[in-house]
């Protein structure tokens, strides 16, 4: 039998940050700070300690500038993709925390990072397609 394949998903945020860095201290920083709440310090090495969600540790979730606001947040770990229902969670729990304006879950291939919006992409087609001289 062929080995099943899981659908890898990410969120897709927008907030008004002006780069990675600020966005991902965004992501961090509300769990962090819950975290030395918790346990009264906090060390580098615990950021794979933290659970963003059931089964995502805060150190395994990495953030790309994707345009201008908008910022996409997905696991760096091969090993443990994002599933949809993981998503789903880590945004109950950003949405908690207030540090976005929009969050989206959506599946994360190639297509979905370089056009976030399907009417962008439906209205660059019909332009495309109506023969219009650059």
């Amino acid at each position: 039998m062929a080995e099943k394949k899981v659908r890898e998903y990410c969120l897709i945020v927008e907030g008004a940050y002006l780069n990675e860095g600020e966005a991902e201290h965004a992501l961090r920083d509300p769990f962090i700070e819950d975290w030395v709440e918790q346990t009264g310090s906090f060390k580098i090495h615990n950021i794979d300690d933290i659970q963003a969600a059931p089964g995502v540790t805060l150190g395994s979730l990495g953030v790309v500038e994707v345009d201008e606001r908008l910022f996409e947040i997905a696991s760096v770990d091969p090993e443990h993709p994002l599933t949809e229902h993981k998503a789903k969670g880590v945004a109950e729990a950003l949405r908690r925390q207030d540090m976005f304006d929009e969050i989206n879950v959506q599946p994360r291939d190639e297509e979905v990072r370089r056009h976030p919006g399907d009417d962008e992409v439906n209205d660059e087609l019909s332009e495309d397609e109506g023969g219009a001289a650059d």
